[in-house]
């Protein structure tokens, strides 16, 4: 027995080494760590169960008979983050490159059903350099299984996702299913095909940083959720995110202990909102002042950045945000917009999550580049996000409100369950100026001074038309209230919505404009 358990831990010694010391250095030398390294930095310490250390490739594969390589490429395994169960897996790039081949697949999809099967968040660390030549179409058919995992567990179980070196092909799809995706500055890229393909396909010439890179990717194709400044930003980032999250979609948002005063009344929201209607402000400042104080954490920061995403906490509990920022395009939706507001809610649906929705929307973006991109079609997409949504929704209109952009935006009409406008709210079909210049055009036209008279007759129809009184007669609107009275109210609406039930008509699923 003794020289079976000396071979056991010889074993394993020569598995935890990977591809070996050298690899391991220059991995080290790129400023990266080691698959090992990620999973003991990621998980709470001394909680990792490793599966499958001991499998190895298809040693029948061309040109690989003589290498036997434990782990092939892959640790997988499950432990706890934050004192909740979690499955991970991290690609092993000192193993042939972290490519993936039948058994790395056998692996990650093994640990993947897990996951499934207990109701667990699952995390993966990828560093890839996609599918392994050497082993043909089983590679791709491995990738095919894992991608259909993905799926079948989308709404299921939360799905994290870091790109911690240069993935390519296969690599990126399994990401791209997943619910929110982590990238690291200079050292992560994705990219379908890489730059010496491009250059020989279409001539273009372009650098892995620009094709493909994080900051790439968080701020124009909107890939990426997060574009971190180190492996270690990535991966603290990622388990606050899961802070925020329940293990599986028929469980609640966990509740932490509340630290701020759930009456507190911020008297400088009184003074947040311009009273000129066209001036600029932050409205995270107002989601700063009416959540949790220092709870809001915000997901694709950089991309769309007309509409604002993140979770954060009211008196405790997970809550969804959404709310359209005035200081970019004056939070008009637009095409991208839409769409990242369109798939966090349905995120936040999915794990009961409730959402609160700020609003300051003048419209829908004008312009041809937006109507021949589909704007109809994406803007459709946050609309039928809404109305789909079973969750507690509550939404509070800060200034604009004005046409379909009104409606779209978390109204009475599509499910809103409170709504409520401060008095500095201006909801109608349209902004004063276009209407007046519709309503009036012959009077205009006809007038010695059109200018100031269009301006005395905007200052009418603001005051008449264009306010939250309308609404709240109408019953469209729950309430106005006072800019500090925001958070107690929605801290009791919260509360009060907690045993919301609500569902949908029985079908497969829905067909939203994709």
């Amino acid at each position: 027995m003794d020289e079976r358990i000396e071979e056991l831990r010889e074993k394993r010694e020569e598995a935890l080494l990977g591809g070996g010391e050298d690899r391991i250095e220059r991995q080290h030398e790129k400023g990266k760590m080691t698959a090992r390294e990620r999973i003991d930095y990621f998980l709470d310490d001394g909680t990792f169960h490793e599966f499958d250390q001991f499998r190895t490739h298809d040693t029948h594969a061309f040109g690989m008979e003589e290498q036997r390589i434990y782990g092939d490429g892959v640790v997988t395994g499950y432990g706890e983050v934050n004192g909740r169960k979690t499955f991970v897996f991290a690609h092993d790039f000192t193993v042939f490159g972290g490519s993936l081949g039948e058994v790395f697949a056998e692996k990650v999809c093994k640990v993947m059903d897990k996951a499934m099967d207990v109701g667990a968040p699952f995390v993966g660390l990828n560093d890839s350099a996609g599918a392994r030549i050497q082993e043909g179409v089983g590679s791709l058919a491995g990738y095919a299984e894992i991608f259909r995992r993905n799926t079948e567990a989308s709404g299921v179980i939360p799905q994290l996702s870091a790109i911690m070196g240069p993935c390519a092909g296969g690599a990126v799809y399994s990401p791209a299913i997943t619910d929110f995706v982590f990238m690291v500055k200079d050292t992560s890229h994705m990219f379908i095909t890489g730059p010496e393909v491009i250059k020989t396909v279409t001539g273009e010439e372009v650098s892995f940083e620009e094709l493909g890179g994080a900051t790439t990717h968080a701020s124009t194709s909107g890939v990426a959720h997060f574009a971190e400044d180190s492996e270690e930003d990535a991966l603290d980032d990622m388990r606050r995110l899961l802070s925020y999250l329940p293990q599986n979609n028929v469980e609640d948002p966990p509740r932490v202990d509340p630290w701020d005063d759930p009456e507190r009344e911020d008297e400088e929201l009184n003074s947040i909102v311009p009273d000129e209607p066209r001036k600029p402000y932050d409205m995270t400042n107002v989601i700063d002042s009416v959540l949790d104080e220092g709870s809001f954490f915000e997901t694709h920061e950089t991309f769309a950045k007309n509409i604002v995403t993140g979770f954060a906490r009211l008196d405790g509990h997970s809550v969804g945000v959404v709310a359209n920022q005035p200081r970019v395009n004056a939070g008009t939706l637009d095409i991208e917009a839409s769409e990242k507001a369109a798939r966090f809610v349905r995120f936040c649906d999915a794990f009961n999550v409730p959402i609160v929705t700020f609003v300051d929307v003048p419209g829908f973006m004008p312009g041809t580049d937006q109507e021949h991109g589909g704007i109809i079609r994406h803007g459709a997409k946050l609309l039928y996000a809404y109305s789909e949504a079973t969750v507690p929704l509550l939404t509070v209109i800060t200034r604009k409100a004005y046409g379909g952009a009104y409606d779209v935006m978390a109204s009475k009409h599509i499910g809103g369950d409170v709504n409520y406008a401060w008095p500095s709210a201006e909801i109608a079909v349209m902004g004063p100026q276009g209407a007046v210049n519709i309503l009036y055009s012959d009077e205009l036209a006809e007038a010695d001074d059109p200018d100031e008279r269009r301006e005395a007759l905007i200052d009418e129809y603001r005051e008449e038309f264009a306010n939250p009184y309308t609404a709240a007669d109408e019953g469209f609107l729950d309430d106005v209230l006072e800019p500090p009275k925001t958070r107690p109210r929605l801290i009791a609406d919260l509360e009060m919505l907690r045993s919301k039930r609500d569902s949908l008509p029985e079908k497969k699923h829905g067909n939203i404009p994709i």
